[in-house]
């Protein structure tokens, strides 16, 4: 009785200046192994000023590929799946919560009882009715804080949320673009098939003209015409890549692929960035990229579970209370000497468990390192990803340029070529060999200057562009939609999105 007494003395004194214990491991932000600045081989393709990653699409000015973006951003499916998954983090964090406040319940009844009346003792009634009404309450005093870490790692768990449908943001903006360009760039090339089977068709005509007149031998137009069908054997797989492009820009804007068509349908050409955008520093991705700080944030949450974990260690205080009304006669129920109640307190404690609760928190223990480790890898790919993405762009460049000037030589050959045919100074083979090497390099050419933009915007991506979303909106569930299980109208839910100071400011 005395040790009885004692727990539930020290347990209300430990009520009283709750903030003095908490179990678990306070959580700190790890710090993160990035590099001081990015490779100095390819910083000079870079300005030292800052560049827009929140827009980064329209620094390729092209209002169709903004309008693209603007589609997927307000109906792509799956962004309304991650809305609905911050929802449901916020519901939880609430049930969290509530477990910290008390609870009452109300309860009425009625019940109509008959009892044997064969027994030694029979009753004085039978049968008998029983009316009563009454409730429970109960508070669960969180003394150790295993309910505080519980709404702990549901804050963080919201937070993840957030970033995961960020993280998304950056994943479909980036496929929006890069299936837009993909769209161009295929529509180019079939432009320079056309255009090269009209040449080659000329080179048809050119054999047949001299083989008329006595000059050159069948073959010659026989292998001419081989090479314009090889040419124009090229178009069927490309208008299919088309379609492909355009389909799958359907889907991620949620609409028909009729309504891309006529978003497509006035072409500009093959979207050119601007060059100079600026990557920053390597720290700047612990803010900018929303999968390393989801990552982060599932380090916090899981943290906090070392605590809840912990908890089951140590008693568990609760102040319970119950009040009814009890009446065999309905019309003495209100009587005030129906009146029936208890309360007190009680101690739950766990003293015997055969370690099942320490290995509980050695498992939360190992999940948490687990949970390090991924923060750590995000980090890492990361910075791997931007290094090779800053590759592209520079190696691209160049690629390019090499390319134009074997373009400018490959069309001078054909034309050399082509005269020197048609005064009989060299045979066909020539003219064939020279078409095929100008048709190729310029369908390489088309290409490049199409994975050019392509680079840019997997850097943007890998950068963490396009996440500076400040509200994001909940649509209503299928219940909310038709006014809830008993037709009452419902709010629409809104998470609101602030960017949190303190975490911003990590890895500076």
């Amino acid at each position: 009785m005395t040790r009885g007494v004692f727990l539930l003395l020290a347990g209300a004194g430990v009520f009283l200046f709750p903030g003095c214990v908490l179990v678990g491991v306070d959580y700190e932000t790890p710090s993160a192994g990035t590099p001081d600045a990015w490779t100095v081989a390819i910083a000079g393709h870079t300005h030292a000023r800052q560049g827009g990653l929140v827009e980064w699409w329209t620094g390729f000015e092209d209002p169709v590929l903004d309008n693209l973006i603007a589609r997927t951003r307000s109906a792509n499916p799956d962004l309304k799946l991650a809305a609905q998954r911050i929802a449901e983090a916020r519901a939880l964090r609430g049930v969290a919560r509530s477990q910290m406040l008390p609870t009452l319940a109300g309860e009425t009844s009625y019940a109509r009882n008959r009892s044997s009346e064969t027994l030694f003792v029979p009753p004085p009634a039978n049968p008998s009715d029983l009316y009563a009404t009454g409730f429970d309450a109960g508070w669960e005093i969180d003394i150790f804080g295993g309910l505080r870490r519980s709404v702990e790692a549901a804050d963080a768990t919201i937070e993840a949320s957030i970033e995961d449908y960020r993280d998304l943001l950056v994943t479909l903006f980036a496929e929006t673009a890069l299936n837009y360009i993909e769209y161009r760039t295929i529509e180019e090339r079939i432009r320079l098939v056309s255009a090269n089977a009209e040449a080659q068709s000329d080179s048809v005509d050119l054999a047949e003209t001299r083989l008329e007149a006595g000059l050159v031998p069948r073959i010659d137009v026989t292998q001419a015409e081989t090479n314009l069908q090889t040419t124009r054997s090229a178009l069927p797989l490309l208008r299919t890549q088309l379609a492909a492009a355009r389909n799958r820009l359907a889907t991620l804007t949620a609409s028909d692929p009729s309504a891309i068509e006529g978003v497509v349908r006035r072409s500009r050409g093959v979207p050119v960035p601007r060059k100079g955008f600026s990557a920053g520093l390597p720290c700047d991705l612990l803010r900018a990229r929303p999968d390393v700080r989801r990552a982060e944030r599932n380090l916090a949450a899981q943290t906090a579970q070392i605590g809840v974990a912990e908890a089951d260690l140590y008693p568990r205080f609760t102040l319970f209370g119950s009040f009814s009304l009890q009446s065999v006669n309905g019309g003495d129920l209100f009587d005030g000497n129906s009146i029936g109640y208890s309360f007190g307190p009680s101690i739950r404690w766990q003293i015997f468990s055969s370690g099942r609760i320490r290995n509980l928190i050695r498992a939360e223990e190992a999940r948490t390192e687990q949970a390090l480790a991924a923060y750590e890898k995000s980090v890492l790919l990361a910075v791997e990803e931007v290094e090779t993405a800053m590759a592209s762009v520079a190696n691209g460049w160049d690629r390019v340029a090499i390319l134009h000037r074997a373009v400018g030589a490959a069309r001078e050959t054909v034309d050399l070529v082509k005269g020197n045919y048609r005064e009989g100074l060299i045979d066909f083979q020539r003219v064939l060999d020279a078409e095929r090497a100008k048709f190729s390099t310029e369908d390489e050419l088309a290409a490049a200057r199409g994975e050019i933009a392509k680079n840019y915007v997997t850097l943007y991506k890998a950068l963490g562009g396009g996440t500076e979303v400040e509200v994001i909106p909940i649509p209503p569930t299928t219940v909310q939609a038709r006014g809830g299980p008993f037709g009452f109208a419902r709010q629409q839910p809104e998470v609101e999105v602030r960017r949190v100071k303190e975490r911003q400011s990590q890895g500076d």
